[in-house]
């Protein structure tokens, strides 16, 4: 069993944001992989929207930069993930899938979310070639294309409003003949003369090679006759919701009704002494690599504090 003063989960933009702080301030934090390390970036190619990139930069490679950064200063990795916590102590013990222990003094809980995906054979193959699980990412590559959103709720139509600000059409491919979306929301989408829905419908295989420019098209099936048909497109966003990576901390930390983390108060306090979450795991709102950063220094900070103290 090894100790340490600072144990962060996670090494995407948050936790290894967290990393590099805490490294600076001599905590020597443990980062934990977890089951994607870098976090949702390595299943993006282009990121054109983080600052100080004008050219942008391909996602794995911003991760590695990450990487390099909080090692430089530090900041040592653990290849592993978490099974269950015990988190009510001052040392806080983290078991670990192959039966091993860490504890720590304070603890960075940076763990994200994973998108929802159809599991359907060719996507995650294409993801990040025409299949994207982030509109606000990567809209702006599909200027003047037609576009597929799958989903039927709010998520679905923010996605779908912000794509017809680039594409030239939007289809939005719904399972059932209406949505769960709010009204006004819906109200924006069917206004808006880009937007075109395909009903009791749902998207059942992708189509594409890599080495051709990704997607082509997707197949859509009617869901009340079975009938099947190829359907052009470029651009396939699926907006059928995230999950917060939370499952590992059984009832220790509050959640909410989706099993995001809750913090205090403009903090990244949880309701635990010594215990910090930060990133996507805390957001369903903007979930992009920049406020999952901004939350990750925030926790580093209060981390330190509270070792201090």
């Amino acid at each position: 069993m090894s100790h340490h003063r600072l144990i962060i989960l996670g090494s995407g933009p948050a936790g290894l944001t967290a990393a590099l702080y805490s490294a600076r301030a001599d905590l020597e934090p443990l980062i934990v992989d977890g089951i994607q390390p870098g976090g949702q970036l390595m299943i993006t190619t282009d990121v054109e929207n983080y600052p100080g990139f004008p050219e942008g930069i391909m996602g794995p490679e911003l991760m590695d930069r990450f990487r390099a950064q909080a090692e430089r200063f530090g900041a040592s990795y653990h290849f592993g993930t978490v099974s269950s916590v015990d988190l009510e102590s001052p040392k806080k013990v983290l078991h670990m899938e192959d039966g091993s222990q860490l504890t720590c003094d304070a603890l960075i809980i940076a763990t994200g979310a994973t998108a929802r995906l159809l599991g359907l054979e060719n996507e995650s193959k294409l993801m990040g070639y025409g299949v994207s699980a982030c509109a606000t990412c990567d809209g702006a590559f599909f200027r003047d294309q037609k576009v597929v959103v799958v989903g039927g709720g709010d998520t679905a139509m923010e996605e779908a409003s912000f794509l017809a600000k680039f594409a030239s059409e939007v289809h939005i491919v719904h399972r059932r003949d209406e949505l769960r979306a709010s009204k006004p929301m819906q109200a924006r989408v069917q206004n808006n003369e880009k937007c075109h829905f395909i009903w009791n419908t749902q998207v059942v295989d992708c189509v594409g090679e890599i080495a051709e420019g990704g997607l082509t098209a997707v197949i859509l099936e009617d869901t009340k006759t079975g009938e099947r048909r190829s359907f052009e497109t470029n651009g396939l966003f699926l907006a059928i919701g995230h999950v917060p990576n939370t499952d590992f901390l059984g009832d220790s930390l509050e959640k909410d009704e989706n099993g995001y983390l809750v913090n205090q108060p403009d903090s990244t306090r949880t309701r635990l002494p010594g215990v910090f979450a930060c990133g996507d795991v805390i957001d369903h709102v903007y979930r992009q690599a920049i406020t999952a950063a901004g939350t990750g220094c925030m926790a580093a900070l209060d981390a330190e504090r509270y070792l201090e103290s």
